[in-house]
């Protein structure tokens, strides 16, 4: 379904020709719906949240076909920059699981809230900051998808409405993955998964992050459908790559 079969059928008559222009504008229409179906939920979005987009679920797909293979029984669970709960919720239909989500932004944890309740999940979130982040739990699946676009990167002129800070990072976009990596690898169980979304050209910049703190760990990059490299798995056992 197009953009403007989407606002005909889910925006009121008498608000489409509001719709139609903003739509004209740039505004994403997911904004002006005011939701979006991501893995099978119905996430409700603002320009509070980063839009959830279909790369983002085929990294929940992958990370589910790998995390099982571990059989693991209410598993802990970090998802670390949650915007809107989106992947957060997904997994916890998924999994029989304990998770905590974090974010540095209160406004989207209001929105995730707002999402968990009305997709009845019930999953702990936390306003935090992941440069001070601390934590004595340990997690068996730790997952995120970070901001990790370069700041001097051409991006599509529609996500000038999504919050900047969702988007756009240092180091040539490696910095959250660094921090995490840094933070994090001494918090995890001994059958773990970390899952990260990553930009297209950052996969082996990451690996050898990974490296530098885990340099017993087994790492695969995998593309997504348009086949480019966007996800990078992370675990103590190679077999579950097999």
């Amino acid at each position: 379904m197009n953009d403007i079969e989407l606002i005909k059928k889910y925006v009121p008559l008498e608000s489409q020709k509001e719709a139609f222009e903003k739509l004209e504008k740039g505004y994403p229409v997911q904004y002006i719906i005011g939701n979006v179906e991501f893995y099978g939920n119905i996430i409700n979005v603002s320009e509070k949240v980063l839009i959830p987009r279909f790369e983002t679920e085929y990294l929940i797909e992958k990370a589910l076909k790998y995390f099982n293979k571990f059989n693991i029984s209410k598993p802990n669970i970090l998802e670390i920059g949650t915007g809107s709960g989106c992947i957060s919720i997904a997994l916890k239909k998924a999994l029989d699981a304990n998770i905590l989500a974090i974010d540095i932004s209160d406004e989207a944890l209001e929105v995730a809230k707002l999402n968990a309740l009305n997709n009845d999940v019930d999953i702990t979130f936390l306003h935090k900051d992941i440069h001070e982040f601390e934590t004595e739990a340990k997690y068996d699946l730790i997952i995120s998808n970070p901001p990790y676009v370069p700041f001097n990167s051409n991006v599509d002129q529609k996500t000038k409405y999504e919050p900047q800070n969702a988007i756009f990072a240092p180091e040539d976009g490696i910095h959250f993955y660094k921090i995490i990596l840094e933070r994090l690898h001494n918090n995890l169980n001994k059958d773990f998964l970390i899952a990260f979304e990553i930009g297209d050209k950052e996969g082996n910049l990451i690996k050898n992050i990974v490296k530098s703190f885990m340099p017993e760990a087994y790492v695969k990059i995998e593309k997504d459908y348009n086949d480019f490299e966007r996800y990078i798995f992370i675990t103590n056992k190679k077999e579950i790559f097999e």
